[in-house]
């Protein structure tokens, strides 16, 4: 009498998750959407390759001034993107601390009532359009400027920075840094508050528990934490910066050349605020030199952006607490 059984049957279908039309349309339009942002950039640069290349290729002399008779395209971007990255720079020198303060008075030390509200505002203050920022710095921030700057001539004129001669007017590149300090301040509070919001609550209580103050615990908990964060943040305000247009062209008193002087009115311009002014004026090699500099702009605010994803899909949480 044969008294083996059968071995029971399995199946794995009872295991697979039921996938359903409604995540088949989800899951199929994210992916769409995904390849169709990365034919929009690839369109972008394409675009842009195709159209500057005559002005890559051009004899010097046939380029627009400042680099006519100079050493080509180089000679003509580099002052652009010198400016560009020095308003940037500055920018972001001066919005970094303060977005720091802001966001960790709104996560840790504001009461709850006020730091929603102070949340809400912050957001609110990046949907101002970048030209109401330039009328402000224009009309306001300008003039207030003109006796500290003299005063930065007159003290430390020594220092290259601040050798002058003061501007009259205000429109200097210390007061174009200073708008688009203004400007990105949102970006970068935004990314650190909920960086610092995020922070293990453990970790905050076992600092406290430990008898640290509430600095000794920012210091030792929130900021470890939020570090990463603060500098991903940092660099897509950076990435904002560059790119600015209206605000700097309203702003800057533009004259061409490299220089680190702050405070008088000959001033390099920048990318972008050059694209705007000469380019309803411009005509066939013209065109295509400007594209050449959108180009560099386009490759330089690529870069940033990448970097910044860079530091943020390398962030590294604290173990062992929610």
């Amino acid at each position: 009498m044969n008294t083996s059984t059968a071995a029971p049957k399995t199946t794995t279908s009872a295991t697979r998750p039921i996938r359903r039309p409604g995540d088949r349309i989800f899951a199929g339009a994210a992916a769409g959407a995904g390849v169709l942002i990365l034919v929009i950039l690839a369109g972008v640069a394409v675009f842009l390759l195709v159209q500057a290349y005559p002005a890559l290729v051009a004899a010097p002399e046939e380029l627009p001034t400042p680099s006519a008779g100079g050493e080509g395209f180089v000679a003509y971007v580099w002052p652009l993107l010198f400016g560009t990255l020095l308003s940037a720079t500055l920018a972001l020198l001066v919005a970094t601390p303060l977005a720091v303060c802001v966001a960790l008075f709104i996560s840790h030390y504001a009461p709850r009532k006020l730091s929603q509200g102070l949340g809400y505002l912050v957001d609110l203050l990046a949907a101002v359009p970048s030209i109401i920022f330039g009328l402000w710095g224009l009309a306001v921030l300008a003039p207030l400027t003109v006796p500290p700057t003299r005063w930065l001539e007159d003290n430390l004129g020594f220092i290259p920075l601040f050798a002058g001669p003061a501007s009259a007017i205000g429109r200097t590149m210390l007061v174009a840094a200073l708008v688009l300090a203004v400007m990105i301040l949102p970006i970068v509070t935004a990314v650190a508050r909920e960086v610092f919001l995020q922070t293990p609550l453990l970790h905050q209580e076992a600092a406290l528990a430990l008898g640290a103050t509430r600095w000794e615990m920012v210091q030792l908990a929130v900021l470890p934490f939020g570090r990463s964060g603060i500098i991903s943040g940092a660099m897509l305000g950076l990435g904002r910066a560059l790119g600015e247009t209206m605000a700097i062209t309203i702003v800057l008193s533009v004259s061409g050349g490299v220089t680190f002087n702050l405070i008088s009115d000959g001033n390099p311009a920048t990318i972008a605020a050059n694209i705007a002014l000469e380019f309803p004026e411009s005509t066939g090699l013209d065109v295509n030199t400007l594209i050449a500099t959108g180009l560099v702009l386009f490759a330089v605010t690529l870069i940033v952006n990448l970097l910044a994803r860079y530091v943020i899909n390398r962030r590294r949480d604290f173990s062992g607490a929610n």
